[in-house]
């Protein structure tokens, strides 16, 4: 893959959007490879990913407006819809993934932060959807997660005036979860995914699922989504081993007790 590396420390799987010459601005190409990453990653053995990209001025500028500058309406739609696979397949990927936003995140960078599970960001990120400032609407989703994140209001006001907010402005209204200190922010990533992957995996994907899923449908049919995944828990190893490992250290607890005697 020439535009996205992986790589895998311990349980947490790293992949970096590599095109920083032009911003890690998104082509047919980056997805095309993103896409592909995506298939690669171990599921079994990696319980945790982090997305990011290369070099310090930029998570993901947007998508490549010299690629699409030229496009017809059939090819704009294609692109679009090249997009918005890539970003579903990771929206919807069984493992957690963690958006370690370094810089811009406009346009199709932001969209793609958004398909993550979670969002932090390093102090110096840039968010924003300017794309009617070019005369086109956002392609990759933009339109749709956006609101469901902030709310209608602050999506709309975002999205109609193209106006970019800064990392404080992110965290304020919820786009993102943390912010850091750009030398800090990756750590910060790694800890958190090691922190998730020491958890039981099939009740964390079990978890992602039952979120992503009820969010699509009214809440009697979500409960019911919940239920099912709850009960999927059971029978698992994981299920029995952490439920053991409680009422061991429960039963050890109660032993040390010393109960109160009056002299």
């Amino acid at each position: 893959m020439e535009f996205v590396t992986y790589e895998v420390e311990g349980q947490v799987g790293i992949l970096t959007i590599n095109r920083p010459k032009a911003l890690n601005a998104l082509n047919s190409a980056v997805l095309n490879d993103l896409d592909e990453a995506l298939d690669n990653v171990d599921v079994n053995t990696v319980r945790c990913l982090i997305l990011t990209g290369a070099g310090e001025k930029s998570f993901v500028a947007g998508a490549d407006i010299g690629e699409m500058s030229t496009l017809t309406k059939a090819e704009a739609e294609a692109f679009g819809k090249k997009g918005n696979d890539v970003f579903r397949k990771l929206e919807t990927f069984p493992l957690p993934v963690i958006a370690a936003v370094n810089g811009f995140a406009l346009g199709g960078g932001c969209e793609i932060s958004m398909s993550c599970d979670i969002r932090i960001c390093s102090e110096n990120a840039v968010f924003g959807q300017p794309e009617v400032g070019l005369g086109i609407t956002p392609g990759f989703g933009g339109t749709q997660r956006l609101a469901r994140l902030v709310g209608p209001g602050m999506a709309k006001q975002m999205i109609y005036t193209a106006r970019n907010i800064k990392a404080d402005e992110a965290l304020r209204i919820g786009l993102v979860n943390a912010v850091y200190p750009q030398e800090e922010l990756m750590n910060a990533a790694k800890k958190m995914a090691s922190g998730i992957a020491m958890n039981a995996p099939i009740a964390v994907r079990n978890c992602k699922k039952a979120i992503n899923d009820g969010l699509e449908v009214n809440m009697d049919d979500a409960i019911v989504i919940e239920e099912k995944l709850f009960g999927d828990c059971f029978e698992t190893e994981d299920q029995k081993a952490g439920m053991g490992n409680f009422l061991e250290k429960d039963k050890e607890k109660k032993l040390k007790v010393v109960p109160f005697k009056n002299c």
